[in-house]
């Protein structure tokens, strides 16, 4: 298969042979190389990092912005590389990218789609950002990424969920390493059968935005398709801090379980909500009730503290794998921090090097050479194993964690437990699948 990479001198044409980012190269006329957006001019390249610094997902937000300013210093060369050392790709030198030093500029996106876009198109337009990366909502990452496309920028995405990221309102300027709630449904379900039983009634709370809604969905889906029975689904504000008003109803609704479509410091309330109403204590329909979580994070399941204890749900990355890519990394965040990285994290990290090896691999920074270097990439050593940026979506495909909130935990990290590594092909799907309809990728857009 052929791969097209653009270069500032010109058009370069190349055969993918063996091996990741390995080409024979072909290099055609400088007049056919087009000018981008942001294009750099000197000895630096900035990046934008839009992360929430204030809202209800700040913690998370914090945590992106320490991996991508860490991500900044392996790329300079400073400290012992990270994952650099550990990735299947070569490219990267520790040179900066394409031999610029990278700098970078920061953005609040406040957990609300118009600041996310307003900040986004500050750090575009006034700090010259040739890539965005980072975000811990789906809606602002819809925003952001439509925003990047509409700019000529690269949107690599941070912790991102809903089906509609790379389903509806997927764009081709954008990319997406973090799992979705259809990967959620696919792991989660045959845990939850396992454990609670088949014959099973759930009632669900929903944040109310795209990330809710398809994430409710997907469980929805998966678990009726084992046997369990959907109740109720009750959409709440973002903005909640206080659930009991919607916990109370579940009492009477005649649910055995209770489904938290919760992320951030609304899980956090709304989990000790429950806990306070005593559901887990109760027996329903002659069974226990019990809670399920379908998003985790460490820094939520940290700040529920023992609520979580027992709890099932998934993510996309724990610091406690054993692969030599996340030891690689929790060593250099350890180091830097004291502390171990999230999954969000994690992923704000991958993608900032995952779009440095991208230009490197092309030879350019050009946004439409750095796109078909990432469309079809598939990479090994970042933590997930091996793993597919499929071209049709630019969505990653690689396994899923389900985790359970530790009984007996020992530290203040050492809040949840892997049940099960959830293997890739387990959660994969046709692009064209119902839950990830109606939406073009379109085409590349290179800006200016």
């Amino acid at each position: 298969m052929s791969k097209s990479n653009f270069t500032r001198r010109g058009l370069l044409k190349t055969s993918a042979i063996a091996g990741a980012g390995v080409a024979m190269p072909t290099i055609f006329t400088a007049s056919s190389a087009a000018a981008y957006t942001n294009e750099p001019t000197g000895s630096g390249v900035t990046l934008g990092f839009n992360v929430p610094q204030t809202g209800p997902y700040a913690e998370e937000g914090m945590d992106e912005l320490r991996a991508q300013e860490l991500a900044v210093q392996h790329l300079n060369g400073e400290g012992d590389g990270g994952m650099m050392n550990t990735f299947s790709s070569k490219a990267l030198k520790g040179n900066g990218i394409l031999g610029n030093k990278v700098k970078f500029v920061t953005g609040d996106t406040q957990t609300k789609s118009d600041a996310a876009r307003a900040s986004a198109k500050s750090m575009i337009e006034k700090d010259g950002a040739i890539m965005i990366n980072g975000g811990s909502s789906s809606g602002v990452a819809v925003a952001v990424q439509g925003l990047c496309q509409e700019a000529g920028v690269i949107f690599m995405a941070g912790l991102t969920h809903s089906n509609d990221t790379t389903g509806k309102d997927k764009k081709a300027n954008g990319f997406r390493h973090f799992f979705n709630a259809y990967m959620s449904g696919a792991a989660l379900a045959p845990v939850l059968a396992n454990a609670y039983g088949k014959d099973r009634r759930a009632y669900h709370l929903t944040a109310d935005y795209t990330w809710g809604w398809t994430q409710q969905a997907s469980m929805q889906a998966a678990t009726e398709a084992m046997g369990w029975e959907t109740v109720n689904n009750v959409l709440t504000p973002l903005a909640s801090t206080d659930f009991s008003s919607y916990i109370a109803p579940v009492l009477n609704s005649g649910a055995d379980v209770l489904v938290l479509n919760h992320y951030g410091g609304n899980m956090v309330n709304s989990l000790t909500n429950a806990v306070q109403f005593g559901l887990q204590d109760k027996m329903v329909n002659g069974k226990q009730f019990e809670i399920v979580v379908p998003l985790y994070s460490e820094l939520m399941a940290a700040g529920a503290g023992e609520n979580v204890q027992g709890v099932i749900g998934s993510m996309n990355w724990n610091w406690q794998l054993q692969d030599e890519g996340t030891k690689a990394f929790v060593k250099s965040f350890g180091e830097k921090y004291g502390r171990p990285p999230s999954n969000s994290a994690h992923t704000c990290y991958v993608q900032t090097l995952l779009y440095a090896d991208a230009c490197e691999r092309a030879g350019t920074f050009n946004p439409c050479g750095v796109a078909e270097a990432l469309e079809g990439f598939e990479f090994d050593g970042l933590g997930n194993g091996p793993t597919l940026y499929r071209a049709d979506d630019h969505q990653c495909f690689k396994d899923v964690l389900v985790m359970k909130g530790k009984e007996n935990p020992t530290n203040q990290y050492d809040t949840l437990e892997i049940v099960e590594v959830t293997p890739r092909a387990q959660v994969e799907y046709a692009p064209d699948h119902p839950m990830f309809a109606g939406g073009e990728l379109g085409k590349c857009n290179p800006g200016a």
